[in-house]
């Protein structure tokens, strides 16, 4: 699988009442995503020259959901105008697949339902937007769920801060995991934030049915990395992650971006070629982490052309 992350939501990092990410994003916030049409088609149509064959979307609150309308950005497309960007994927020879994070770091985009985290009203909400998004998409052979980073740390911007602890972590992964079963489709994760901050009850809870994706946005250092700031940013912890996956039977993906260093593409075909195991290696993600839009179109398809090249120097044969 070489797969690229499309975004039609952009409401995953902000928080409701808050400045969006402190200063990091400017403060005429608006309901709409403004994804660029214009740009999607060029980006989208451009990706299978480079070997794309697999399209993630993060849909959020894209979409005019019919049971919860009031997800629905005032700019989300209809169902009728997303199946029909799906069957131009699908004729492009790509596969597209549905991505909902439910991860209370990166929910916004459910509006007061993100406030409201492992109460029966919340899983009615989810489980409905699960089976209505894997309808549009035909019951897809994946569904990206995302749930990383649900920590304070990653909402030290929010006006509040929702972490779901072990025991809960579990339960409403579990539940997560069982709506895509009904739906005929697998679950696929983020995996860092359980293998990191849950180990111990790793092996015991975490399916071998759902797909795991490890990696980084940043730089790869080595292991004899002596200053602090190498040591915070060493790869030895996602090494160990790589290594237990791989003794354990699960299924990996390899996530990839041009979003925080250049040469993170590159050092992650690396490190996938020298330390997967072939036969639960997956494939990668690459992910520019940018709104689809005409200011952000040259590094959009800057990621997937950094994902070709280094494709051909580390996995010329197909996977």
């Amino acid at each position: 699988m070489w797969a690229y992350l499309i975004h039609l939501s952009r409401h995953l990092w902000d928080d409701e009442t808050s400045l969006p990410r402190g200063l990091y994003l400017p403060p005429d916030y608006t309901e709409n995503n403004n994804t660029d049409l214009k740009t999607w088609d060029e980006v989208v149509q451009n990706l299978p020259k480079y070997g794309i064959n697999t399209l993630v979307i993060d849909i959020g609150d894209a979409l005019q959901y019919e049971s919860h309308p009031e997800i629905s950005a005032p700019d989300a497309w209809s169902k009728e105008f997303f199946k029909k960007k799906l069957a131009e994927i699908r004729a492009l020879g790509m596969e597209p697949i549905p991505k909902l994070n439910f991860s209370a770091a990166h929910d916004i985009w459910l509006k007061e339902y993100s406030r409201m985290i492992s109460t029966p009203t919340y899983y009615q909400v989810c489980a409905d937007l699960i089976r209505e998004v894997c309808e549009v998409f035909g019951h897809p052979r994946l569904l990206h769920l995302g749930m990383d980073e649900e920590s304070d740390l990653y909402q030290r911007y929010y006006d509040i801060s929702i972490v779901r602890h072990e025991k809960l972590w579990w339960h409403d992964l579990q539940f997560l995991f069982e709506e895509c079963e009904k739906n005929g489709t697998r679950p696929w994760l983020w995996s860092s934030f359980s293998l990191n901050t849950y180990p111990e009850r790793f092996s015991e809870q975490m399916p071998k049915s759902v797909l795991q994706t490890l990696g980084t946005n940043g730089k790869y250092y080595s292991l004899n990395a002596v200053t602090p700031a190498e040591k915070r940013q060493s790869t030895e912890k996602l090494l160990a992650n790589i290594d237990r996956l791989n003794r354990e039977g699960y299924d990996l993906t390899m996530l990839c971006s041009n979003w925080g260093y250049y040469r993170n593409i590159i050092q992650t075909a690396a490190l996938a070629k020298d330390r997967l195991d072939p036969a639960h290696f997956k494939g990668f993600i690459v992910a520019p982490w940018l709104p689809t839009r005409k200011t952000e179109r040259l590094a959009l398809l800057s990621a997937a052309e950094k994902l070709w090249y280094a494709r051909q120097d580390y996995f010329p044969e197909p996977l």
